[in-house]
């Protein structure tokens, strides 16, 4: 016969969790989610649909679902599991054991009311002042990159992907109303290239380069962060098959003390370039090797100079996909937007906690 748990019980529950280091209990002192309180109120009032129906619950609670949502990639199924499963997520939300959880619909309609409010910048925005504030300006200059967010793939045929990029509704599709409910007409396919090593010859030793085309489907998240602090400044959303140079004037922060700019080979051009100069911004952008002609030495030289301070966005895109698992699953630009917003938001409050812990006395 299983007992009732006492509140000591609880508590030492609690005092071990913490002992252990849960990342949540560090997040939870590091940021005050509050702070987002009276942006979620305006953005859930301009979004407020027909009264009625349960009461609702507090609005930074659900920001914080939204929250573990990001940095553990999960459903609003899995969300509302997690939440009754475990202690380190009911103390992170501020709720008792027996405490009311929002279940997956509850979720789900909240965070189509930031969709409806368009909310996330504003959020994003309000979270970028309070680092400032904090003393983490931008500072050393900005970094720009881009990387693919999977979504999942699409079975369509020829003619039905063909009516997509024109901006259609397959012929077929118009009659069924709910598989147009169930197609993502934002989401795009394209190829990432990447590098690996195969063996060459018997030789188990001898391997030699080779470039690997990975088609990929799904959204795109490009950033640009400080290169002091290493946080998220500046970030937009896009179709995965969306040009990353296009996207360079909406990502260079003008709040960056500091002029420089890194970025690849893919923002090079002659009217990116015209852009930084025009606005006093010293590009360090990679330059790119004249087809059919080796790479100069000296712009050689000069590329992996850039790296070196170029590699520090790829631990940001690492930690979102490896750590955070970061996936679209919803449908559309519009939620897609929303779902890296959150993730650009939670992977800066995860760096915070970092440059605190770093700073702290020992």
């Amino acid at each position: 016969m299983v007992s009732q748990p006492g509140f000591f019980d609880l508590s030492d529950r609690y005092a071990a969790l913490s002992a252990a280091g849960d990342p949540l209990e560090r997040l939870g002192a590091v940021v005050d989610f509050e702070m987002f309180r009276g942006p979620l109120i305006v953005a859930l009032r301009r979004s407020a649909g027909s009264k009625g129906g349960r009461p609702p619950f507090d609005p930074v609670m659900m920001f914080k679902i939204l929250v573990l949502q990001a940095l553990y990639s999960l459903s609003d199924e899995a969300t509302e599991f997690q939440i009754k499963d475990r202690l380190s997520f009911q103390r992170f939300l501020g709720l008792g054991l027996d405490g009311r959880v929002p279940d997956a619909t509850t979720v789900w309609l909240f965070r189509e009311r930031l969709v409806q409010a368009k909310a996330i910048d504003k959020l994003f925005a309000r979270f970028d002042a309070a680092l400032t504030d904090r003393g983490y300006l931008a500072m050393g200059g900005q970094i720009i990159d881009a990387t693919v967010v999977p979504a999942p793939k699409q079975r369509n045929t020829d003619e039905e992907k063909a009516a997509i990029k024109e901006g259609k509704i397959p012929e077929r599709w118009k009659e069924r109303p709910a598989k147009i409910r169930q197609k993502d007409r934002d989401a795009r396919w394209t190829v990432k290239y990447s590098k690996a090593k195969v063996k060459e010859g018997g030789d188990p030793k001898g391997f030699k380069p080779v470039d690997l085309a990975i088609p990929m489907f799904g959204y795109k998240n490009h950033i640009g962060i400080d290169r002091a602090h290493g946080l998220i400044r500046t970030w937009d959303a896009s179709a995965a098959n969306a040009h990353d140079g296009a996207r360079l004037p909406e990502l260079i922060s003008k709040q960056n003390t500091g002029s420089g700019v890194w970025a690849d080979t893919a923002y090079r051009s002659k009217k990116n370039e015209a852009f930084l100069e025009r606005g006093m911004f010293k590009s360090n952008i990679h330059q790119k090797r004249m087809p059919r002609r080796p790479l100069p030495e000296h712009i050689a030289r000069a590329n992996a100079r850039r790296s070196a301070v170029r590699s520090a966005v790829e631990h940001v895109f690492a930690g979102q996909k490896h750590r955070m698992g970061l996936f679209i699953r919803t449908i559309g630009i519009a939620r897609a937007r929303i779902k890296i917003g959150m993730a650009n938001l939670a992977y800066n409050f995860q760096r915070l906690a970092w440059l605190e812990g770093r700073s702290a006395p020992a």
